[in-house]
């Protein structure tokens, strides 16, 4: 990199930013180290190894610019966000992580575009983790679709940010109507009441909401991949040009899109698969996943953090029990938005504070009003 380049980096970026920026780079370079051991197809493996080996290079280049503080690359560890994440991958397979690794390189592209040359690189590894993301759902391109069929399935890429959103809904739904019955009329028992019917309404219009979302996905998908099958049976010339094109689109030349269309359509129910997942954006084998699994799931999600503000209620706490309540919600929402920072790698303290800060100002509005009513009727 030209010297001038260098001084310009190190006017416009501070040792603190950069510090940051090799962070980064340490940790994406940890995260695809782990997906590779833990990856069972050699070629995956051999994708994530190669993207390690270029953010290792990153890192030592953002290292280079810091020469001067005597801070080497390779001495700094991966972050606490970066160990967690490794973590629910070893236990919950790579999709866990992979659309917080997009986000990742997508974003310090963007950070890091005006002054450094490594933004082409971090545009071209979302673009590659996009890719890897859809194979760990079942798309991916030519015959060896069949054989990343069922990978990673135990939960999905958004399952970790629909885990902390439910939980918080109920939360801070709860704390609310719970503070909204306390201020209009200082009995723990009805608040309890109140609070206990208000987790069970928004549990069940969460399952019921969330069942009905995913079945009706579902029932649609079922409905194209009819459609596609009938048209793969009665046209099958032209279902076969649609792959072409979609592969020539992607990159193929006509030749080598052709064969590979040719091939695949010499197996009905791999054509079949094949044309969902490309044509649809369907993965054929949960096609959208199950109803009831998601139903529960939103029900036990939004119920857990809705219990957090009645748990004090059930102890004979006397007038300390809407405090307790109030002090035990907040904790619960200055967690929750510490773990909302292995999304957005944002500071623990920041996110934490200012999940607190919105729960305690909606539970603040609605006692307020409740006192006024309380007063007033």
């Amino acid at each position: 990199m030209p010297p001038s380049c260098t001084e310009n980096l190190m006017k416009t970026r501070s040792s603190a930013q950069i510090k940051n920026y090799m962070q980064v780079e340490v940790d994406a370079g940890f995260l695809y180290e782990t997906l590779a051991k833990l990856e069972v197809r050699p070629e995956i493996a051999k994708v994530y190894r190669s993207l390690a080996k270029t953010e290792k290079q990153h890192a030592q280049y953002w290292g280079h610019l810091l020469k001067k503080t005597s801070l080497r690359y390779d001495e700094v560890p991966p972050s606490k966000r970066a160990r967690i994440l490794a973590w629910l991958a070893t236990k919950f397979g790579t999709s866990m992580i992979l659309p917080t690794l997009v986000e990742l390189e997508q974003g310090f592209g963007t950070a890091s575009r005006t002054t450094a040359p490594l933004a082409g690189h971090e545009d071209f590894h979302g673009t590659v983790l996009k890719n890897l993301q859809s194979m760990t759902s079942g798309g991916l391109e030519g015959n060896v679709i069949a054989g990343f069929e069922g990978r990673h399935r135990t939960i999905g890429g958004n399952a970790l940010r629909a885990a902390v959103l439910g939980a918080n809904d109920g939360l801070v739904s709860n704390l609310a109507l719970v503070m909204g019955v306390a201020g209009a009329t200082n009995s723990n028992s009805s608040a309890l009441i109140a609070g206990s019917a208000g987790l069970l309404a928004g549990a069940i219009s969460m399952a019921l909401g969330e069942w009905l979302s995913v079945q009706s996905a579902r029932e649609l998908h079922v409905r194209q991949m009819d459609i596609e099958e009938k048209e793969l049976r009665l046209h099958p010339e032209e279902e076969g040009e649609e792959l072409s094109l979609i592969y020539q689109a992607k990159g193929m030349s006509e030749a080598e899109a052709n064969k590979l269309a040719k091939s695949i359509l010499a197996d009905p129910e791999l054509a079949l698969k094949t044309l969902a997942v490309e044509e649809l954006g369907i993965n054929p084998d949960d096609l959208g996943g199950s109803a009831w699994e998601a139903a529960f799931t939103s029900f036990f999600l939004f119920a857990f953090g809705a219990f957090i503000p009645i748990a004090p209620l059930l102890i004979p706490l006397g007038n300390s029990a809407v405090i307790t309540s109030v002090l035990l919600s907040s904790l619960a929402l200055f967690g929750i938005g510490t773990a909302i920072t292995l999304m957005t790698g944002r500071s623990v303290l920041f996110s934490g504070a200012r999940q607190m800060l919105f729960g305690l100002v909606a539970a603040g509005v609605t006692y307020g009003l409740g006192y006024l009513l309380g007063v007033n009727l």
